[in-house]
């Protein structure tokens, strides 16, 4: 038996990208700071941020790029998934990244970026407009709904 998963929560590091593969389906990359706050030996409290590079494809791209901005609270469900490219250089760069299948809005109502944020909220500007937000699994207000 074998698992690929990762969970994470994390705030969005810049407003999502999407575009479109040369068969037609979106994907949306965004960056995620997921922060980690320890202890050091003096017992003083220090932050750590590690980054996640997350790819969300179709439907789910679509959202995603309609209501993601830098700054949202998320919860990503996914599998790690390491590649090679070529860069501008022409260098080959590996790089890792989180391939989404579930991407869960966890700001809270009446916060900028959060669907069901009441009837003040719009979806970010320069986003494609859709029908009514579903997400794409179970609703989730606040992270003690998720599914754990």
């Amino acid at each position: 038996m074998s698992l690929n998963e990762i969970l994470l929560i994390g705030n969005v590091g810049g407003d999502p990208e999407m575009r479109y593969t040369p068969s037609g389906s979106a994907v949306t990359n965004f960056s995620l700071a997921v922060n980690y706050r320890r202890n050091r030996q003096d017992g003083e409290g220090q932050d750590e941020t590690e980054w996640f590079r997350v790819a969300a494809w179709d439907r789910l791209a679509e959202q995603v790029n309609q209501y993601v901005v830098k700054g949202s609270k998320v919860f990503v469900n996914g599998r790690l998934r390491s590649r090679t490219y070529q860069g501008n250089d022409g260098q080959t760069r590996f790089v890792n990244e989180v391939n989404a299948f579930r991407v869960l809005f966890l700001d809270r109502p009446g916060r900028t970026g959060a669907p069901g944020a009441g009837d003040d909220y719009q979806p970010r500007s320069g986003a494609r407009s859709g029908g009514q937000w579903s997400p794409p699994g179970e609703d989730a207000e606040s992270v003690e709904d998720l599914p754990w």
